[in-house]
Order: structure tokens, then sequence, then C-alpha cells
């Protein structure tokens, strides 16, 4: 790894741009194992070497993205798009850039000239129906994940995005169809199941979505989400011991599930432990509204 930019004044024009290449080479490895710091070291040195390189711009700038360095991340996408101006992956990832920033609109601009570019990338798509999401213009994004599916209908994560979306717009047997697609192509896939869970609970199906959520916590028991879900289920199966006891250990793996403390609010108030349950509705409120 580089520990800093070496002075490689003395280097011929050829072998600095051959440095500059393996620079480059090596911070794709090392951005492909997550390792984003080093990737940055070697980028900066092959920038600094050869600076008109397109990706190494691009990739640098991936690597401030994803550590969050999102003022980085867009300078350097903008010199990458400077040198490379129809370059889709320079767009879609300085629109990922502006999403996180909440910097809407431009992340919306940056989609769509990148998908005129490169009409069929899917992680572009997702990115704008995520965007769409956030804008709350459901259909728009309905619409981008059904074009995902369209592409290509093997990858159970997109039956689950789009089921996700048609749980948030409260279609419950779409949703459902959607999981079970997804599961059809990876029958453990945890968030399929714990998602099917739930829009199963939402149309009343307790038996169905009980079944989903425990082969869900056989996969991973630590799923505060499905632990969550499958205490609300049972307290409506009319077990609220054991929900309890789920709605206890969704808690302890997220202080902040706000959900869980008011479900479980409701089962102590059903119970007549009032002084428990003031304080679960006191935690939600103040985590929903800092009160």
């Amino acid at each position: 790894m580089s520990e800093g930019i070496m002075d490689h004044s003395g280097l011929s024009e050829a072998a600095a741009q051959s440095r500059a290449s393996v620079l480059r080479s090596r911070a794709e490895s090392y951005i492909a194992l997550s390792r984003h710091d080093a990737a940055i070291a070697d980028l900066t040195e092959a920038i600094a070497l050869a600076p008109d390189n397109a990706r190494a711009w691009r990739l640098r700038g991936e690597s401030h993205r994803v550590t969050e360095r999102y003022e980085a991340a867009l300078e350097d996408f903008g010199e990458a798009l400077r040198l490379e101006p129809d370059s889709a992956y320079a767009l879609g990832s300085r629109g990922q850039t502006y999403a996180a920033m909440g910097r809407l609109d431009e992340a919306m601009d940056d989609f769509e000239h990148a998908l005129t570019l490169s009409p069929d990338s899917l992680w572009i798509l997702e990115a704008k129906a995520d965007v769409l999401v956030d804008l709350d213009r459901l259909d728009e994004a309905l619409a981008e994940h059904s074009k995902i599916i369209a592409l290509n209908e093997e990858l159970p994560y997109s039956w689950v995005a789009r089921g996700d979306l048609y749980q948030r717009m409260r279609l419950y047997p779409e949703a459902i169809a959607d999981y079970g697609k997804a599961l059809e192509a990876d029958p453990d896939y945890v968030r399929a199941l714990s998602r099917r869970g739930e829009a199963l609970r939402m149309l009343d199906r307790y038996e169905e979505a009980l079944a989903d959520l425990n082969r869900a916590l056989e996969l991973d028991p630590g799923n505060d989400r499905a632990l969550g879900s499958r205490g609300a289920v049972l307290s409506e199966l009319g077990d609220n011991e054991a929900a309890l006891k789920d709605l206890d250990a969704a808690i302890e793996l997220d202080p902040e599930y706000v959900w869980a403390f008011r479900v479980r609010g409701e089962i102590l108030q059903e119970l007549d432990r009032h002084e428990e349950a003031i304080s679960d509705f006191t935690q939600a409120l103040h985590l929903d509204f800092g009160d």
C-alpha cells in the first residue's frame, strides 16, 4: 500500500503511466475488498502521475462516496465527467452521491442522463427508483422496478425490492406475490421470508405469517425486524408472553426500533401493566419526535 504520494519526478513519462496503471488496478482490488482508504491512497498517487485518466478520478470518487466523504466524491466525479462526459458509471455514482446528500433533483438529473447512455443498467434504474420513492413519486418508482424485473427476472433481490414498494403502498397481495417469486429463486432468502411474513400479518393471515417468520429466524436468529413482526403475530394469536419475549429481543438488538416499542406498549397495556406500557410509549415518542 502507498504510504503517501512518492516523488517520482525522475520517472520517464512511459514509466509514470505504467506505475499509474498498476496503482489503478491495485486500487480496484482494494475497492472489491472494501479497503477504501488504501484505494484512495493508490488512486491519489495515480492521479498525480497521470491526471488525465478519467478512470482514476471515477474510482476515487466511488471510494469517497462509499466512505461518506460526499463533497470529495462530487469533486472527483466532476473531474471524471470533465474528462469523459458520457460515462454512465460516473453519472450514476454522482447521482447516488447527490441522493445521499438529500439533493434529490440533482440526483434525478444524473440518473436520467446516465440512462440515456446505458438504458439497461440495473443499478442505475434501482438508484433512480429509490430517489423516486424519496420524492413520494411511488407509481413512477414502481414502473422503474418493473423495468428492472423485465430485464432480468432471475434476480431475487429485484422481486424483493418491488415487493417492499408494494408493501409501502399497502398493496399486500402484490407484495406477497413478489416475495414468492424471490423465494422461488432463493428459498432461504431471509428478507423475502421476513417481509412476506409481515405482509401476511397485515392481511390477518397469521398462521402463514408465523411460518415465514419462524423460517426467517431459523436462518437468521438475530433478525430484529423478523423478531418484531413475529412478536406482533404471536400477540394476535393470543400468546402475549411469547410475543413480549420476541419484542424484548428485537429492542435489545435495536434500541431505536420505534415500532417494537409501540407494539410492546400495546401488549403491556392489554395485560394491565400500565407503568411499563407508559415507559414504552414514552420511548416511542422520544425516538420518533424527540419528546
